[in-house]
Protein backbone atom coordinates (compact mmCIF):
# COMPACT_ATOMS: atom_id res chain seq x y z
CA UNK A 1 0.00 0.00 0.00
CA UNK A 2 2.76 2.43 0.96
CA UNK A 3 4.49 1.97 -2.38
CA UNK A 4 1.35 3.30 -4.09
CA UNK A 5 1.57 6.66 -2.30
CA UNK A 6 4.09 7.92 -4.84
CA UNK A 7 1.95 6.92 -7.81
CA UNK A 8 1.02 9.80 -10.08
CA UNK A 9 -2.62 10.84 -10.37
CA UNK A 10 -4.17 12.40 -13.47
CA UNK A 11 -7.75 13.45 -12.72
CA UNK A 12 -8.23 16.86 -14.33
CA UNK A 13 -8.42 18.28 -17.81
CA UNK A 14 -5.57 20.77 -17.37
CA UNK A 15 -2.96 18.13 -16.48
CA UNK A 16 -1.22 16.97 -19.64
CA UNK A 17 1.95 15.55 -18.11
CA UNK A 18 3.84 14.70 -14.92
CA UNK A 19 5.57 18.05 -14.47
CA UNK A 20 5.40 20.05 -11.25
CA UNK A 21 3.52 22.88 -12.99
CA UNK A 22 1.36 20.74 -15.26
CA UNK A 23 -1.74 22.28 -13.62
CA UNK A 24 -0.84 25.98 -13.19
CA UNK A 25 -4.40 27.32 -13.00
CA UNK A 26 -5.56 24.51 -10.73
CA UNK A 27 -2.60 25.15 -8.44
CA UNK A 28 -2.70 28.95 -8.35
CA UNK A 29 -6.46 29.13 -7.93
CA UNK A 30 -5.96 27.71 -4.43
CA UNK A 31 -5.00 31.25 -3.45
CA UNK A 32 -8.77 31.72 -3.10
CA UNK A 33 -8.69 29.48 -0.02
CA UNK A 34 -5.73 31.31 1.47
CA UNK A 35 -7.44 34.65 0.88
CA UNK A 36 -10.65 33.41 2.53
CA UNK A 37 -8.78 31.92 5.49
CA UNK A 38 -6.62 34.94 6.26
CA UNK A 39 -9.50 37.35 5.73
CA UNK A 40 -11.63 35.28 8.09
CA UNK A 41 -8.83 35.19 10.63
CA UNK A 42 -8.61 38.96 10.61
CA UNK A 43 -12.38 39.26 11.06
CA UNK A 44 -12.45 36.65 13.83
CA UNK A 45 -9.74 38.45 15.77
CA UNK A 46 -11.28 41.87 15.18
CA UNK A 47 -14.61 40.64 16.54
CA UNK A 48 -13.03 38.53 19.29
CA UNK A 49 -14.84 35.45 17.99
CA UNK A 50 -12.71 33.03 20.03
CA UNK A 51 -10.24 30.22 19.53
CA UNK A 52 -12.68 27.83 17.82
CA UNK A 53 -13.45 30.45 15.19
CA UNK A 54 -9.76 31.13 14.57
CA UNK A 55 -9.06 27.41 14.21
CA UNK A 56 -11.70 27.21 11.48
CA UNK A 57 -9.95 30.04 9.63
CA UNK A 58 -6.60 28.26 9.81
CA UNK A 59 -8.36 25.11 8.62
CA UNK A 60 -9.39 26.91 5.44
CA UNK A 61 -5.76 27.92 4.92
CA UNK A 62 -4.82 24.25 5.33
CA UNK A 63 -7.39 23.33 2.66
CA UNK A 64 -5.65 25.70 0.24
CA UNK A 65 -2.18 24.36 1.06
CA UNK A 66 -3.29 20.73 0.78
CA UNK A 67 -5.07 21.30 -2.53
CA UNK A 68 -2.09 23.21 -3.93
CA UNK A 69 0.20 20.32 -3.01
CA UNK A 70 -2.09 17.89 -4.80
CA UNK A 71 -2.34 19.96 -7.96
CA UNK A 72 1.43 20.42 -8.16
CA UNK A 73 2.77 17.00 -7.13
CA UNK A 74 -0.40 15.02 -8.04
CA UNK A 75 0.35 11.75 -6.25
CA UNK A 76 -1.73 9.36 -4.14
CA UNK A 77 -0.02 10.80 -1.03
CA UNK A 78 -0.79 14.45 -1.81
CA UNK A 79 -4.35 13.46 -2.72
CA UNK A 80 -4.87 12.84 1.00
CA UNK A 81 -3.43 16.28 1.76
CA UNK A 82 -6.30 17.55 -0.37
CA UNK A 83 -9.05 15.32 1.08
CA UNK A 84 -8.38 15.32 4.83
CA UNK A 85 -8.46 19.09 5.52
CA UNK A 86 -11.79 19.37 3.66
CA UNK A 87 -13.29 16.50 5.65
CA UNK A 88 -11.95 17.92 8.91
CA UNK A 89 -13.33 21.38 8.26
CA UNK A 90 -16.75 19.96 7.38
CA UNK A 91 -16.97 18.11 10.69
CA UNK A 92 -15.59 20.99 12.76
CA UNK A 93 -17.88 23.56 11.16
CA UNK A 94 -20.85 21.28 11.82
CA UNK A 95 -20.01 21.27 15.53
CA UNK A 96 -19.57 25.04 15.40
CA UNK A 97 -23.11 25.32 13.99
CA UNK A 98 -24.57 23.17 16.73
CA UNK A 99 -22.58 24.59 19.63
CA UNK A 100 -22.13 28.27 18.77
CA UNK A 101 -24.95 29.10 16.36
CA UNK A 102 -27.68 26.83 17.72
CA UNK A 103 -26.47 26.99 21.34
CA UNK A 104 -26.74 23.25 21.99
CA UNK A 105 -25.06 21.48 24.87
CA UNK A 106 -22.52 18.78 23.99
CA UNK A 107 -24.75 15.69 24.52
CA UNK A 108 -27.50 16.89 22.18
CA UNK A 109 -25.02 18.30 19.67
CA UNK A 110 -23.12 15.01 19.46
CA UNK A 111 -26.29 12.93 19.03
CA UNK A 112 -27.39 15.13 16.10
CA UNK A 113 -23.85 15.24 14.71
CA UNK A 114 -23.36 11.46 14.60
CA UNK A 115 -26.94 10.77 13.56
CA UNK A 116 -26.70 13.12 10.60
CA UNK A 117 -23.38 11.80 9.28
CA UNK A 118 -24.37 8.15 9.71
CA UNK A 119 -27.51 8.72 7.63
CA UNK A 120 -25.81 10.90 5.01
CA UNK A 121 -22.81 8.58 4.85
CA UNK A 122 -25.13 5.68 4.11
CA UNK A 123 -26.96 7.69 1.42
CA UNK A 124 -23.63 8.56 -0.20
CA UNK A 125 -22.64 4.88 -0.14
CA UNK A 126 -25.85 4.05 -2.01
CA UNK A 127 -25.03 6.41 -4.90
CA UNK A 128 -24.61 4.17 -8.00
CA UNK A 129 -21.23 3.91 -9.69
CA UNK A 130 -22.54 5.36 -12.96
CA UNK A 131 -23.57 8.55 -11.19
CA UNK A 132 -20.20 8.84 -9.44
CA UNK A 133 -18.49 8.55 -12.81
CA UNK A 134 -20.89 10.92 -14.57
CA UNK A 135 -20.39 13.55 -11.85
CA UNK A 136 -16.59 13.29 -11.99
CA UNK A 137 -16.54 12.01 -8.40
CA UNK A 138 -18.50 14.98 -7.10
CA UNK A 139 -21.07 12.80 -5.33
CA UNK A 140 -18.41 12.36 -2.64
CA UNK A 141 -19.21 15.95 -1.62
CA UNK A 142 -22.84 15.13 -0.92
CA UNK A 143 -22.32 15.09 2.90
CA UNK A 144 -20.94 18.66 3.16
CA UNK A 145 -23.58 19.96 0.74
CA UNK A 146 -26.43 18.41 2.70
CA UNK A 147 -24.79 19.56 5.94
CA UNK A 148 -24.93 23.17 4.78
CA UNK A 149 -28.65 22.89 4.05
CA UNK A 150 -29.63 20.80 7.08
CA UNK A 151 -27.64 22.64 9.72
CA UNK A 152 -28.43 25.95 8.10
CA UNK A 153 -32.08 25.10 8.62
CA UNK A 154 -31.45 24.06 12.22
CA UNK A 155 -29.72 27.35 12.98
CA UNK A 156 -32.42 29.40 11.22
CA UNK A 157 -35.06 27.55 13.24
CA UNK A 158 -33.21 28.69 16.36
CA UNK A 159 -33.65 32.29 15.20
CA UNK A 160 -30.00 32.84 14.34
CA UNK A 161 -29.31 34.59 10.99
CA UNK A 162 -26.00 32.70 10.74
CA UNK A 163 -28.01 29.85 9.22
CA UNK A 164 -28.72 31.91 6.13
CA UNK A 165 -24.98 32.07 5.46
CA UNK A 166 -25.06 28.27 5.19
CA UNK A 167 -27.86 28.47 2.64
CA UNK A 168 -25.98 31.06 0.58
CA UNK A 169 -22.88 28.86 0.77
CA UNK A 170 -24.90 25.87 -0.46
CA UNK A 171 -26.07 27.91 -3.46
CA UNK A 172 -22.47 28.85 -4.29
CA UNK A 173 -21.53 25.19 -3.88
CA UNK A 174 -23.99 24.26 -6.65
CA UNK A 175 -22.06 26.56 -8.98
CA UNK A 176 -18.67 25.18 -7.98
CA UNK A 177 -19.90 21.59 -8.39
CA UNK A 178 -21.08 22.43 -11.90
CA UNK A 179 -17.57 23.51 -12.90
CA UNK A 180 -16.09 20.35 -11.37
CA UNK A 181 -18.55 18.13 -13.24
CA UNK A 182 -18.02 19.69 -16.67
CA UNK A 183 -14.20 19.80 -16.41
CA UNK A 184 -13.57 16.51 -18.29
CA UNK A 185 -16.44 17.15 -20.71
CA UNK A 186 -14.89 20.35 -22.05
CA UNK A 187 -11.32 19.04 -22.43
CA UNK A 188 -11.40 18.85 -26.21
CA UNK A 189 -12.75 22.36 -26.70
CA UNK A 190 -11.18 24.00 -23.62
CA UNK A 191 -7.87 22.32 -22.67
CA UNK A 192 -7.41 24.42 -19.53
CA UNK A 193 -10.51 22.85 -18.06
CA UNK A 194 -12.83 24.38 -15.46
CA UNK A 195 -11.57 22.80 -12.24
CA UNK A 196 -9.88 26.05 -11.23
CA UNK A 197 -13.36 27.59 -10.91
CA UNK A 198 -14.21 24.85 -8.41
CA UNK A 199 -11.42 26.32 -6.28
CA UNK A 200 -12.39 29.95 -6.81
CA UNK A 201 -16.06 29.45 -5.96
CA UNK A 202 -15.31 27.17 -3.03
CA UNK A 203 -12.95 29.82 -1.70
CA UNK A 204 -15.84 32.28 -1.91
CA UNK A 205 -18.15 29.76 -0.25
CA UNK A 206 -15.75 29.23 2.65
CA UNK A 207 -15.34 32.99 2.97
CA UNK A 208 -19.11 33.24 3.47
CA UNK A 209 -18.96 30.58 6.18
CA UNK A 210 -16.07 32.33 7.91
CA UNK A 211 -18.01 35.60 7.80
CA UNK A 212 -20.80 33.88 9.74
CA UNK A 213 -18.21 32.38 12.07
CA UNK A 214 -16.73 35.77 12.90
CA UNK A 215 -20.02 37.66 13.17
CA UNK A 216 -22.17 35.17 15.08
CA UNK A 217 -19.67 33.13 17.10
CA UNK A 218 -21.16 34.24 20.41
CA UNK A 219 -24.77 34.80 19.35
CA UNK A 220 -26.14 31.58 20.85
CA UNK A 221 -23.14 30.05 22.55
CA UNK A 222 -23.91 26.97 24.62
CA UNK A 223 -23.06 26.84 28.32
CA UNK A 224 -19.37 26.01 28.82
CA UNK A 225 -18.90 26.79 25.12
CA UNK A 226 -16.12 25.31 23.10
Amino acid sequence: MLENLGQNVDLYCERLGLGLWAEPLNALSNLAFLAAGFWGLGEARRRNAGTFAEVLCWWVVAIGVGSALFHTFATEATKWADILPIAGFTLAYTLFNLRRFAGMAWPRALVIFFGFYIVVGFLTYLVPDWLRAASNGTTGYLPPFLALIFFGGVVIAKGNPAGWYNIVAACIFVGSVTFRVIDPVLCDSWPLGTHFMWHVLNGLMLGVLLAATARYAHSAEAPSGA
